[in-house]
C-alpha cells in the first residue's frame, strides 16, 4: 500500500492513495488553515469508521441479512497537550434492514472488533480504549 501527501500552502495538504484517489486535508483558520477540507486526525478516525463498517456489511451480506443501510457513529477523545492522541474511541453501528437477526449484528460487530478490522485493532494496540456498540432499525415497508 502506497500514498502520498503533498504540501499546498499554510495547512492545507493534498493526499493521494496508491489507488489514485485524493482527498484534501486543512487546518483550522487559527492555525494557518482554510478550513477546506478534513483534518489529518478526522482521517485516522473516518479510516478506523470505513474499515470496520466494511467488515460489518461484508459479514452480514455473508450471512444473507437484509440490509438497507448501515453506518457507524464514532466519538473520540483525545489526551490534552502535544502530541495529542485518542485516548478513547466509540463506536456505534446503526444498522438498518428488513427482519435482520439480532445474533448475527452482534457477532459482526464483535468480528470486525476482535478479528477483521485492521484499523481498530492497531488503535487499541497502541492503547487507546475502543468500545464497539449496535442499535437494529426495522426497516418500514
Amino acid at each position: 500500500m502506497q500514498a502520498t501527501v503533498k504540501w499546498v500552502d499554510g495547512a492545507m495538504f493534498l493526499g493521494e492513495s496508491g489507488s489514485g484517489h485524493s482527498v484534501v486535508m486543512d487546518g483550522p483558520e487559527d492555525h494557518g488553515g482554510r478550513n477546506m477540507g478534513v483534518r489529518p486526525m478526522e482521517m485516522l478516525l473516518l479510516g478506523m469508521g470505513g474499515c470496520a463498517t466494511f467488515d460489518v456489511m461484508s459479514i452480514l451480506q455473508k450471512t444473507r441479512q437484509k440490509v438497507l443501510d448501515c453506518r457507524v457513529e464514532l466519538e473520540a477523545e483525545r489526551a490534552d497537550g502535544v502530541p495529542s492522541p485518542f485516548t478513547k474511541i466509540k463506536m456505534n453501528f446503526i444498522v438498518t434492514g428488513v427482519a435482520l437477526k439480532e445474533a448475527q449484528v452482534k457477532r459482526a460487530v464483535e468480528l470486525s472488533a476482535t478479528k477483521y478490522c485492521s484499523a481498530s485493532i492497531m488503535m487499541e494496540a497502541a492503547g487507546v480504549e475502543v468500545s464497539h456498540g449496535y442499535e437494529i432499525v426495522e426497516a418500514a415497508l
